[in-house]
């Protein structure tokens, strides 16, 4: 298959805007520059023209950028397919799982924000291609962490926000505080 190497430059680049979207929409794989958006317009034309199910597999060490690349794919199918939920459906595909992100995010010593386990989003599309709906799976949440951190490493987001959260009445029940 087809494989792109992403780089994180670790800032925003100007390479993920709408007018790139529309540049990159209905374009063959190798007409443009190697980019994330062509990659997402093959799996859609080969989704489109062959009724089969497609996947893009998105891999990299923890701060490679592997959740944007998702949300740039996510985007890019959600303009192109002109969805009527085109109101940002990475958005709400990724924001539907606050508490799985709080579980399974730790600060490391690359990223802040890493997720230490795995996603696997599935986007459904209807007969005419829009997006009509998408659920997102985790696994292989890396436990070890719950018990042990390597240096300038922290526990998952959850315990920290727990803590925080100790002495709000709603979290009494909890008996978060010192007892």
């Amino acid at each position: 298959g087809i494989i792109l190497v992403a780089i994180n430059p670790y800032k925003q680049l100007p390479i993920y805007g709408d007018a790139i979207i529309h540049a990159y929409s209905g374009q063959n794989m190798g007409d443009m520059d190697p980019h994330i958006f062509a990659v997402a317009e093959e799996a859609y034309k080969q989704m489109a023209r062959n009724n089969k199910n497609q996947s893009i597999i998105v891999s990299g060490e923890s701060g490679a950028g592997k959740t944007v690349s998702a949300r740039y794919t996510m985007r890019y199918f959600a303009t192109v397919s002109k969805s009527s939920s085109n109101a940002h459906v990475e958005d709400k595909v990724l924001a539907s799982n606050p508490i799985t992100e709080a579980v399974g995010n730790a600060k490391t010593t690359r990223n802040d924000n890493s997720s230490r386990f795995g996603k696997y989003t599935e986007i459904s599309f209807d007969q005419s291609y829009q997006i009509i709906g998408a659920n997102m799976r985790t696994y292989l949440l890396e436990k070890s962490r719950v018990v042990f951190q390597v240096e300038n490493e922290r526990n998952y987001h959850i315990f920290y926000q727990l803590c925080a959260s100790a002495m709000q009445p709603e979290y009494e029940h909890l008996k978060l505080g010192r007892s």
